[in-house]
């Protein structure tokens, strides 16, 4: 990350929800909580996760596939594994883009 990046943490979508809400700070942390919950829970089950105007989480099966540690050189498998991806939709996209500045696309 370059110096002008921050990272968002859930206390900071705590904080957030609190001022934005108006509700006290451990039901602001419970209400992130129980939303990473269901998020995780959804993914746990395969499900598709669609989040509108913002994206979809979904999981898939990666197979074995040979690799190198890279340390060393030498060959070795890489297990297979689930794992999630995420495909953003348009609208975040399109917003993204507006603060990226001219010229990057």
């Amino acid at each position: 990350m370059g110096e002008d990046n921050k990272v968002l943490t859930r206390a900071d979508l705590a904080q957030a929800l609190k001022q934005e809400l108006g509700i006290n700070q451990r039901e602001a942390n419970d209400v992130v909580a129980c939303f990473f919950d269901e998020v995780t829970a959804g993914l746990e089950r395969n499900d598709c996760v669609k989040l509108a105007r913002f994206g979809t989480f979904e999981t898939r099966d990666k197979s074995a596939r040979p690799g190198r540690n890279l340390k060393t050189g030498e060959a070795a498998t890489i297990a297979a594994r689930r794992v999630v991806t995420f495909r953003s939709s348009t609208m975040l996209k399109n917003r993204i883009l507006e603060y990226a500045g001219p010229g990057i696309e």
